[in-house]
């Protein structure tokens, strides 16, 4: 269904809108008219997700845009929150594949999540070249997710606050308030009432000597599971870097891959991942079984939505042994950014009985789970 200009410019731009179309049917031009018309050829769409002007088939109407064009007109014409939405609804809401897979589209797109997954689903449509500009976009997202992922592990895994020594090394969360008062009290204002800090102090932290642990991460490559793919390698690049933890990365559907040797490159990870496929979850732990040296410091996270394709009773056992052998076993029914799942709460209820433990969580919520694992 069209939307008129003031409807679909409010949809996007909120109470902007109001200051470039104040009311339904107001003559747009110059560049009110080019926003109208970038956004038409994305909301005007027909049911089947087909622009308008790609049906005509003569007439004296405007030339239609081409998705370069389109992306151009919006990097030109829009703030960036607005081009980051625009881009995200082309992908999500109307699969305009070319978003990802035109080489013109590529070198202009802002790299974020959301192309990350819409190239991860699409790389095997590319040709050598995009596939190479593709690869830019990926790494750019994955240094981004590191980065935020790292500041969470770096906290999770700091030691255990020591209120009796202190340390040069800045940490808002070690700050020793009290002190830096006492210390700087001297350069107090009356008149202003404020106290000029000169000198800040901070507690230092214990850091125990961990004895090693083996991580190791299993993925569901069903598309389902997309965002935590992402995630979990991420995480698998970022544990890899520990002391003391010797990580492993796993994809499975019904075969099994092991990624671990490229666990130092989240970027490498991604681009060799196939989703979609059936799953054996039971087979997966099978191999992740094999892998563990000291049972009871091992912690294996299953990453999945537990819809099992294979045997049901088997996935049960397998968990059930782990349990028995005082492995930890976490199954994570989402890992992203939201955390909210769409799992077989009834499987999920088996394995919870058979000795799992079975939650959703953000990298940095599972960051902390494992750093209190490893400390317990």
């Amino acid at each position: 269904m069209s939307l008129d200009p003031v409807t679909r410019w409010r949809l996007i731009l909120g109470e902007a809108a109001e200051s470039a179309c104040a009311g339904a049917g107001c003559a747009l031009s110059g560049e009110a008219a080019a926003m109208d018309q970038a956004l038409d050829w994305l909301y005007g769409r027909d049911a089947d997700g087909t622009a308008r002007g790609e049906r005509r088939q003569g007439g004296r109407e405007g030339s239609t845009l081409t998705v370069p064009g389109w992306i151009n007109a919006v990097h030109t014409l829009f703030p960036r929150e607005t081009i980051e939405r625009l881009e995200r609804d082309a992908i999500e809401l109307y699969a305009i594949d070319d978003v990802v897979t035109n080489p013109e589209v590529l070198a202009r797109v802002a790299p974020n999540e959301t192309l990350l997954k819409a190239v991860l689903r699409t790389k095997h449509l590319m040709a050598p070249d995009v596939l190479v500009m593709a690869r830019k976009l990926v790494q750019e997202v994955v240094r981004q997710l590191m980065e935020r992922l790292a500041r969470d592990l770096a906290v999770a895994f700091s030691g255990v606050l020591d209120r009796r020594r202190h340390t040069r090394l800045p940490g808002a969360r070690d700050l020793d308030l009290n002190r830096t008062i006492r210390d700087n009290l001297r350069h107090y204002d009356p008149e202003s009432r404020r106290i000029t800090v000169e000198r800040l102090h901070f507690f230092a932290r214990n850091r125990r000597q961990m004895r090693p642990w083996q991580v190791i991460l299993l993925v569901d490559q069903s598309g389902s599971m997309l965002d935590s793919v992402i995630h979990a390698s991420v995480m698998a690049a970022c544990l890899w870097k520990l002391p003391g933890i010797r990580t492993h990365l796993v994809a499975f559907d019904t075969a099994v891959v092991d990624l671990t040797r490229d666990c130092d490159d989240a970027c490498e990870l991604l681009m060799k991942v196939q989703l979609g496929g059936g799953t054996d979850i039971g087979g997966a732990l099978g191999y992740a079984a094999g892998l563990i040296a000291a049972p009871e410091r091992a912690i294996v996270v299953l990453v999945s939505d537990f819809y099992e394709g294979a045997s049901e009773a088997a996935l049960v056992a397998q968990v059930r042994a782990l349990s028995g052998q005082r492995t930890r076993v976490l199954g994570l029914a989402a890992l992203d950014s939201a955390a909210r799942p769409a799992y077989d709460r009834a499987m999920a209820q088996r394995l919870v009985a058979a000795g799992a433990e079975i939650a959703a969580m953000t990298p940095g919520e599972l960051a902390g789970w494992l750093a209190a694992a490893i400390r317990s």
